[in-house]
């Protein structure tokens, strides 16, 4: 798995990414693309390990759920290799706009400025069980408008990374983001992702500014209906479950 990406790699490609478009994007829309930020061949690693069941803690069949149709495994610790790496060089790159974002919000938590620490505080809090996932969609597959929240810590920002390619692996399932601002009607954006591109999205609230400053709005995100082939997604969520 080292062999196809390397930590410096991944790391230096991180931090070389236009961060300041990205927070500009963010707090325009609640969301932002990383274009190409994993290879094809690497997309094709990662799908692979879901036939991998050692590596998982749990399979969640959604139809059994209500959750749509589909299903997802989590990752048991010690994540994979490139896994980990991704979770520990995004999450410093987010922090500066997460904490700016609660202050906005008027809300006193802040976040640390490296994701061990952050993990520590989830695992003292009892939020123990690791939340990076893989998500496998076929034919007639969807997943509900939702919000990946597990506990009382949570780090206000998400990352989905696709791991398939539209047109030819798959049709349809299109990612979606809904936002629900005080006393209007909800908004959806469809996002155009490639295979490789990485979305950058906020997990449950985000601030927007008004003529009398900053309200909150609500978020949720799906995917909807494949129509054709298999699509894999990777999850990246910053903060453990309960």
């Amino acid at each position: 798995m080292s062999a196809i990406l390397q930590a410096p790699s991944l790391t230096q490609h991180i931090d070389g990414l236009d961060w300041p478009t990205l927070e500009q994007n963010l707090d325009q829309d609640g969301s932002a693309i990383i274009r190409n930020l994993v290879t094809a061949r690497q997309c094709k690693m990662l799908s692979g390990l879901y036939a991998e069941g050692d590596l998982f803690r749990s399979k969640v069949i959604m139809a059994r759920h209500g959750f749509g149709r589909g299903e997802y495994q989590y990752f048991r610790y010690p994540l994979p290799e490139v896994v980990e790496q991704l979770r520990q060089a995004l999450y410093p790159a987010l922090v500066p706009l997460a904490n700016r974002w609660n202050e906005c919000m008027g809300l006193e938590v802040r976040y640390p400025d490296q994701h061990a620490d952050f993990i520590q505080r989830c695992h003292a809090a009892g939020q123990r069980r690791p939340t990076p996932l893989l998500l496998q969609y076929g034919p007639q597959d969807y997943n509900c408008l939702h919000q990946d929240l597990y506990g009382e810590h949570v780090f206000p920002l998400q990352v989905a990374i696709l791991l398939s390619e539209p047109g030819r692996d798959f049709s349809g399932g299109e990612f979606v983001l809904t936002e629900q601002r005080p006393r209007m009607q909800s908004r959806a954006q469809v996002i155009d992702l490639k295979q490789g591109d990485a979305l950058v999205f906020a997990v449950h609230q985000r601030p927007v500014k008004g003529v009398r400053g900053y309200y909150r709005v609500n978020m949720r995100h799906g995917v909807s209906r494949v129509h054709s082939g298999s699509r894999h997604t990777l999850g990246i969520i910053f903060h453990d479950a309960q």
